[in-house]
């Protein structure tokens, strides 16, 4: 895989800023290159293992599992902009939001790191003075991205569910949130 060229072509500006600022840029254009057909995403819990079988099955075409939250028309760029906007609401900018693969098995899968996982649970129950309703305001401006399939109402849901299965994650089962992208 190649940095740059036809994988960013949808992204615009935002995709080209984001290559800039990031310190490992050919490995992260690298990741986003292998998913930007732009089926679906979906996100879960699970251990390792059940997560390999999970995205195999993900690849052989399976429905959307129980407590999982499957988003169309997004990649896990967006999953990562989430991240950073979170993280951002939650005062917790310039952590490592960015996913990362977890197997040779499947490139299809990635890992959420645990800043992200952090920050996504802590918009269910953040405390502000004055600035309003911190998720509501995640995912309004998570819908106003570059190239967002939904508006604010759609991302408000899709923030919700994906800060509840972050809040669910319990390292002592050694469960963690995982992405598919297809």
């Amino acid at each position: 895989m190649s940095s740059g060229g036809a994988g960013e072509a949808g992204r615009g500006r935002a995709g080209a800023d984001r290559l800039k600022v990031t310190p490992n840029a050919a490995a992260s254009a690298a990741n986003h290159m292998r998913s930007r057909s732009l089926g679906f995403t979906e996100v879960f819990v699970a251990t390792h293992d059940a997560a390999l079988k999970r995205a195999a099955a993900l690849d052989g075409g399976a429905a959307v599992a129980p407590g999982a939250v499957r988003i169309p028309d997004i990649s896990d760029y967006e999953v990562e902009r989430l991240g950073d906007l979170a993280g951002t609401a939650v005062h917790a900018a310039g952590a490592d939001y960015e996913l990362a693969m977890v197997d040779v098995a499947s490139d299809s899968l990635l890992g959420v790191p645990a800043a992200m996982v952090r920050a996504l649970a802590e918009l269910l129950s953040y405390e502000t003075e004055g600035e309003g309703d911190v998720l509501a305001d995640v995912a309004e401006r998570w819908a106003a991205e570059e190239d967002m399939p939904f508006g604010t109402e759609q991302a408000a849901r899709y923030v919700r569910q994906l800060a509840e299965l972050a809040a669910g994650v319990d390292p002592a089962t050694r469960a963690g949130l995982y992405v598919w992208t297809s």
